[in-house]
């Protein structure tokens, strides 16, 4: 065999393993429902947060040990739980998104990922504008 035929079978076998790899660690969107029916396998969750319910958060006992509770978008609630630091506003978040697996009864979260309300509304910038023109008149 020649050089070039070695060098081109390794470089398949390179982008073979890379694209394996990538396809096992994907996961996929799906509510609570999917992730119980298949436990064990990875998925991201998007849902709201339910502010009604307590946090489990005590950094005296565990600074480690993050949880809520987690209402999916078909309306499914779980109790969620992150090993890890509670976020920094995370009571304001708008949307959620939980990225780990199902076991038992729990969702065990690895990442938390938030979008958080803008600063910039629609309605404050209209105030200002309104603000902006008044004054403008006045001169």
């Amino acid at each position: 065999m020649k050089k070039v035929h070695i060098i081109g079978i390794v470089v398949i076998a390179i982008a073979l393993a890379v694209i394996v790899s990538t396809i096992s660690n994907s996961s996929t969107y799906a509510p609570f429902r999917t992730a119980i029916e298949n436990e064990g396998s990875t998925f991201h969750i998007v849902g709201k947060l339910n502010k009604d319910k307590e946090f489990i958060y005590n950094p005296e006992v565990n600074a480690n040990l993050f949880g809520f509770y987690l209402v999916d978008n078909e309306g499914l609630e779980k109790k969620v739980l992150f090993n890890g630091s509670k976020p920094q506003d995370f009571e304001r978040s708008e949307q959620i998104v939980v990225i780990g697996k199902m076991s038992g009864d729990e969702f065990h979260a690895s990442q938390i990922l938030m979008k958080c309300p803008s600063k910039y509304n629609g309605n404050q910038q209209d105030q200002l504008n309104a603000v902006s023109d008044e004054s403008e008149t006045e001169s």
